[in-house]
């Protein structure tokens, strides 16, 4: 008990170390991209802390290389044009870095801007770009010069807008349309199944998680039943922690079933969850920060609740056991009972997403206080910073156990729901004994049966 102590302080202050250094790499990775905002903020111009944040949260085409934020590493497109042809080209065609020079103070800095991907087959050209002044903004769309008709359509639209014809920095977002390098070309968005920041991360945590589990397996294949130490003993203590304590406590004789299930779900979402802190490749995707992660996660657990859900669960849906006039003639109950099937899983996918893109938004936005407040003075930014950092380290301490937490609560949620759904006959019919001397002497013993396995059991292992 003791080494199992010692082994998971060690653990637990290692991750704290890991940790601590992610923080120092943040500010370190991000400063480089915020230091002309600060700069550019004592003159006055706009800093958009809420872009900044939804683009380090936000899904991208390109891998943000570590401590060089214009630059990507590349990451395969591909996608379905309009006319049904397949394109699979690199990211890193679809940008490129220009220095920029300040006219005021003289300064140069790098930015990454986006450019036209041309494909020519068959003697057509088909044109690729990421959408900024889009209703796609941040896509990749298929782009298309004006015809005759696109123009009229075009000039309709924005003489409806009252806008007028406008330089870049204030061009309006026209439906349909995408503007760029100080034009307007008809968008199409093409069917897009690119290997995305988000995508390559879930093939990196499915890699880490297969490792994890294959390298338990392979211990005991090795030594046998011999307790392993260090990070696999910390691994081995989670495993039984959830399948002892979570799942067979829930869901009994039937955990057998279930288990893999939802121990795959609890290691994918805490791996998941883990690498979402670490700021530099391989981590800095917030996958359980995306609803589109978190609500595939509930839909499993919709699927595996209802599909293996037995008569018994059915039947208080649609005929549940309150008086007839709340089922019958208006079905009242049936309504509301068909519409928890769907409220449980929306609540473990919001549930995941809005605490763990809570606590990445509250990491960045106590970062970028240390810029924001630069632009008042030394001493203001100093004393900024070091709250800013302080602050920040013990958010992200928080961050760590609010993981284990999320995916402790999404695995005994998803328990519990399975449990509902495979509801043994006996506990509907259990009023039915009541008073039938035949079945409760039955009850009886079964009862007395199950107390002596247990004395028994007591008795080897000498508790009495």
């Amino acid at each position: 008990m003791a080494n199992t102590k010692l082994h998971m302080t060690k653990a637990f202050t290692t991750g704290i170390g890991y940790r601590l250094l992610a923080l120092v790499m943040t500010l370190l990775f991000i400063s480089p991209s915020y230091a002309n905002a600060s700069e550019t903020g004592k003159e006055g111009s706009d800093f958009d802390v809420k872009e900044i944040i939804f683009e380090h949260l936000g899904d991208g085409y390109g891998w943000e290389v570590p401590f060089a934020h214009v630059y990507r590493i590349p990451l395969p497109v591909i996608v379905r044009a309009e006319d049904g042809s397949w394109f699979c080209f690199s990211s890193a065609d679809l940008t490129e870095v220009e220095v920029v020079k300040d006219m005021e103070t003289g300064k140069e800095h790098k930015t990454l801007l986006p450019v036209i991907k041309s494909v020519n087959r068959n003697g057509k050209e088909y044109r690729f770009i990421i959408a900024h002044v889009s209703s796609h903004k941040d896509k990749l769309v298929e782009i298309f010069d004006l015809s005759a008709s696109d123009q009229k359509d075009l000039d309709a639209k924005l003489a409806e807008a009252g806008k007028g014809d406008a330089g870049e920095g204030a061009a309006p977002i026209v439906d349909g349309y995408v503007f760029f390098n100080g034009k307007y070309y008809r968008e199409y968005r093409p069917l897009d199944i690119s290997i995305t920041k988000n995508v390559a991360a879930l093939f990196i945590v499915v890699v880490l998680v297969t490792a994890m589990v294959m390298g338990l397996v392979n211990y005991y294949r090795r030594r046998g039943l011999r307790a392993p130490r260090k990070g696999m003993g910390f691994f081995e203590m989670l495993v039984g922690f959830i399948y002892y304590d979570t799942i067979k406590a829930t869901l009994g004789d039937k955990t057998r079933k279930f288990a893999p299930y939802l121990l795959t779900a609890f290691f994918f979402i805490l791996v998941m969850n883990l690498v979402g802190l670490i700021v530099i490749f391989p981590g800095g995707a917030n996958l359980t920060g995306n609803i589109a992660v978190t609500l595939v996660l509930a839909v499993c657990t919709f699927v595996v609740t209802n599909i293996t859900g037995n008569k018994h669960y059915w039947k208080e849906i649609f005929w549940p056991d309150v008086p007839l006039f709340l089922k019958f003639p208006l079905p009242i109950m049936q309504v509301i009972e068909v519409f928890g099937i769907f409220t449980k899983p929306a609540a473990l996918c919001v549930r995941l997403f809005a605490n763990m893109m809570g606590g990445h938004i509250i990491v960045i936005t106590l970062t970028l206080l240390i810029f924001i407040f630069a632009a008042f003075g030394a001493a203001v930014a100093g004393a900024a910073t070091v709250v800013s950092v302080l602050f920040s380290i013990f958010m992200l301490l928080l961050d760590v156990l609010v993981s284990f937490i999320q995916a402790y609560v999404f695995t005994l949620l998803s328990a519990l729901f399975i449990s509902m759904s495979n509801v043994h006959e006996e506990e509907h019919h259990a009023k039915e004994d009541k008073d039938n001397p035949t079945l409760e002497k039955k009850d009886e013993d079964e009862i007395a049966a199950d107390k002596a396995r247990l004395g028994e059991v007591a008795a080897e292992i000498d508790l009495k």
